[in-house]
């Protein structure tokens, strides 16, 4: 008998009968937009690339500015003479009721809302009502019901993890995204009418979200996500309207502008990026409507291809910085791993038994994106701030659906061997005898929490062994969090934070390069090694401003930025620097104290990395 076929549009709430939303007595016809139609062709990119290579001496031109001017200047000649984008460059997208001077505010400053409000003072997603809202499969029919789908709607697209620096003014933007063209500035995205969105309609907001076009026609930078949020239903859509409207405090602080050089300032090049590399609204939500075997793949489906946009930090980009893959459909490369974003490497989340989830269960997926933790690792970085703002507040039954569908992704890499116990470290650990730098630094600063096989004390201090991020290509993940350190905050569900110290003043950077390339391959990891070559420029780039997380913190200004501590320097003997006492390896069953720590102390003594396996001694 044929089973019958699911599509994440079946599964999700059905539209309602009614021509008009009963919350804002919109027309559902006023959704609808008229959208500049442009063929996808292969056009020579020979000028752009000349200019690339040409400007390629400017050391502040990165990759993307390579790949926006190749395509730019390749396809202007196409695009100028193709009749409906001609027509459009002279007539803007919609009312140009937002940015008009200067660029990056929202709106015009002539106009003006009235008193605000004071800022509610809570998290943008308060109390544990949320979580399960919208389990049913109903269309909301009131306009709190609209709201509180909206409020679910927003952290399933994680809106507050990039437009709330404060949590007593949340969504008013000024989260910085350091990219290597120059320094972008989150927007304010409260119902303020002259810093935020106060005075957009709703097609407008539509347009802005899932076609990346601002009110006066200008187009968004792709930090904003929206080939991903190109598949949100029209649903979604209005209930996040209107949750932005009707329940969130319009906050009246202005963002700092873009401090991104000229001529990579320009935002017409975007335009041209967007006609190549995001798709149009239907032909999105067509590709993640496709049939699925069953209901639950379905919504899978949906929450990460479209509201959740894993691939922005899990697939890898291209030359213009385009990502390439935007679903499952798209081939193996989509959530094969993506490149470092804010100096934090992406895992894979397909199959791979080693660098990906082909070991986890689902309900350990499930368990890792509603606490933040699980006996595998815990979330670090920018995964935490998706944890922390988005996933906690998602149904059981949702968060169970996205497990299932990563599961259902096949190993980009099929060849690669499963991690297999090599006991082989552990005994030298244990042995107290003639060690390497990187085995006496990782037993003096490490083992206390990680302990000697790498197993660590799982959902407290994460394991080592078996971790898809320390055994990834690129060891920036590992760098990164011995120099900074990181905190694994609470949740709903798990409400104890844990933290680890940075070791940047502690550690040189041949230190750090030894028990970073103990850890990738101790235990059986057998990772690449790391070298002090990329510890140094590691520790070059990262600033404050560049290692936030949720909750994330004001954005200090550059001239008030600290750079990084200078590593102490190491004993005579090459030990670390508090290795002058003997060491007494500790027993198996040693409870996990960090230094100077109590029991029950908040700060762990070792890198808290998201993810791994669980073994005994």
């Amino acid at each position: 008998m044929r089973q019958p076929a699911f599509t994440a549009a079946s599964t999700h709430l059905p539209r309602s009968a009614s021509a008009q939303h009963p919350a804002t007595d919109i027309p559902r016809k006023a959704l609808a937009k008229t959208t500049v139609s442009f063929e996808k062709t292969v056009t020579p990119r020979s000028a752009g690339l000349l200019l690339a290579c040409i400007l390629g001496g400017k050391r502040y031109l990165s990759m993307l500015s390579y790949g926006v001017a190749a395509f730019a200047l390749g396809s202007l000649p196409f695009c100028l003479a193709h009749p409906a984008v001609a027509a459009s460059a002279t007539s803007p997208a919609g009312p140009a009721t937002g940015t008009v001077q200067p660029e990056d505010p929202l709106t015009s400053r002539a106009q003006q809302n009235p008193p605000s409000q004071e800022a509610s003072s809570s998290p943008a997603h308060s109390g544990p009502e949320s979580k399960d809202a919208f389990l049913s499969s109903e269309t909301p029919r009131t306009p709190q019901e609209w709201i509180e789908r909206g409020r679910y709607v927003a952290a399933a697209a994680d809106c507050a993890a990039c437009h709330t620096t404060n949590q007593k003014a949340p969504y008013a933007g000024g989260y910085a995204f350091e990219l290597p063209i120059g320094t972008l500035y989150a927007s304010n995205i409260t119902p303020d009418k002259t810093h935020g969105i106060g005075n957009w309609t709703e097609a407008q907001f539509v347009s802005a979200v899932r076609e990346g076009i601002r009110p006066d026609g200008a187009t968004l930078y792709p930090a904003m996500p929206y080939p991903s949020y190109a598949r949100m239903t029209d649903e979604d859509l209005h209930a996040l309207y209107v949750y932005f409207m009707q329940d969130v405090q319009p906050v009246a602080q202005s963002v700092k502008a873009n401090a991104i050089p000229w001529p990579l300032s320009m935002r017409f090049p975007l335009t041209f990026w967007r006609w190549a590399f995001a798709p149009s609204p239907q032909a999105a939500r067509q590709a993640t409507g496709r049939p699925f075997a069953n209901a639950e793949l379905a919504r899978g489906a949906y929450l990460v291809e479209g509201p959740g946009h894993c691939g922005a930090c899990h697939t890898q980009r291209g030359i213009a910085m385009q990502e390439e893959a935007l679903t499952a459909q798209d081939g193996p490369r989509y959530l094969a791993g993506g490149k470092a974003v804010d100096s934090w490497t992406p895992p894979s989340l397909r199959g791979e038994p080693r660098t990906g989830l082909g070991t986890w269960r689902v309900a350990e997926i499930t368990a890792f994106l509603k606490t933040g933790r699980n006996n595998r690792g815990s979330a670090f970085g920018n995964m935490d701030s998706a944890v922390h703002h988005g996933t906690q507040y998602l149904s059981e039954a949702d968060l169970t659906a996205m497990a299932r569908y990563l599961k259902s992704l096949p190993a980009a890499t099929p060849q690669q061997t499963g991690w297999k116990r090599d006991a082989a470290a552990t005994k030298a650990l244990q042995s107290g005898g003639h060690l390497t730098l990187g085995q006496r630094v990782y037993l003096d600063n490490c083992a206390a929490c990680h302990r000697s096989n790498g197993a660590g004390y799982p959902t407290t201090f994460p394991p080592l062994a078996d971790n898809p991020v320390v055994m990834n290509p690129a060891p920036d993940s590992v760098i990164h969090i011995i120099l900074t350190g990181v905190t694994l905050h609470g949740t709903q569900s798990a409400p104890s934070a844990f933290s680890m110290p940075s070791f940047a003043a502690r550690l040189t950077d041949a230190q750090i390069a030894a028990v970073g390339t103990f850890v990738r391959h101790a235990w059986g990891n057998n990772a690449p090694a790391v070298t002090d070559v990329d510890v140094r420029h590691m520790r070059a780039r990262l600033s404050p401003s560049q290692t936030q997380i949720a909750p994330p913190s004001p954005v200090q200004p550059p001239e008030k930025r600290a750079a990084l501590p200078a590593p102490s320097q190491p004993t005579p003997s090459g030990a670390a620097i508090n290795s002058g006492t003997s060491f007494v390896p500790p027993a198996p069953d040693t409870p996990p104290h960090p230094p100077s720590a109590a029991p029950n102390s908040r700060s762990a003594a070792a890198p808290a990395l998201h993810s791994g396996g669980q073994a005994t001694e």
